[in-house]
Formats: C-alpha cells, structure tokens, sequence
C-alpha cells in the first residue's frame, strides 16, 4: 500500500499532484494532504505509515524547508523521502532543499515523467 501526503498551500496544486501521481503509472492507494509545513507534521504524526512526501517550498505558517527540517529531527531519508516541488527552479533553492535533507526536487511546471523519475527509487 503506498500512502503519500501532498504539501502545498494551493488545493488546486495538491489536486494536480494527485491527478500527476495517477498519470505517472506509480501505484498510490492513499493521498493526504496538508496546507502548509504545520499540517503536514500533523499529518506524519497521525500516519506513521506515510511512504513519501511531496512538498512545495513557499507556503504560509511553515515553509517547505522548515518542514524537511522538522521531519528530519524524526525520520531519515531512507525511511521518508521528502520531493521538493516548486516554481523555483534556480540552483540556490535546490541546494537549499537538498542541503536540509530533501531527497530531490522538481521544478513546477511537471510532468507525469518527471514525478514518476523523482520517485522511482522510493516506490515499493
């Protein structure tokens, strides 16, 4: 059973991961989702058995990289693997997500292909 949860303060964004996820071909039995890096760690403590994270990086209350952050103190990222999903595209932001311990990133607009290739080493 594959259970992931999707980050984004847009509900529209989090309808396209889903909708995206489906498309890809990987496997998804349950989607939840959060609005913003507070929900999500709420989300995580309610569903030990989330497989994988799917967050955007600019969000209100808590920000994609303080939530990669805060997942971190709990979870390696062997055992969660966050995917950074945003509009910004540059080096610098990349860098930071990696560097706070994201396992990849994906530069908004995506295609089903390119969440299917930043996920195909996580999926069981």
């Amino acid at each position: 059973m594959n259970k992931i949860l999707a980050v984004d303060d847009s509900s529209t964004m989090r309808r396209i991961v889903a909708r995206i996820l489906r498309q890809s071909g990987i496997s998804v039995d349950t989607i939840l989702e959060a609005a913003n890096g507070l929900e999500a760690l709420e989300q995580l403590s309610a569903n030990p058995d989330v497989q994988w994270v799917l967050s955007d990086v600019n969000m209100p209350e808590m920000d994609g990289i303080e939530l990669v952050r805060k997942a971190r103190e709990k979870h390696n990222k062997e055992e969660l693997p966050i995917i950074m999903i945003t509009t910004e595209g540059g080096d610098p932001m990349r860098d930071q997500a990696l560097s706070s311990g994201a396992n990849g990133y994906v530069a908004k607009p995506f295609t089903p292909e390119a969440i299917g290739e930043a996920l195909s080493s996580y999926v069981k």
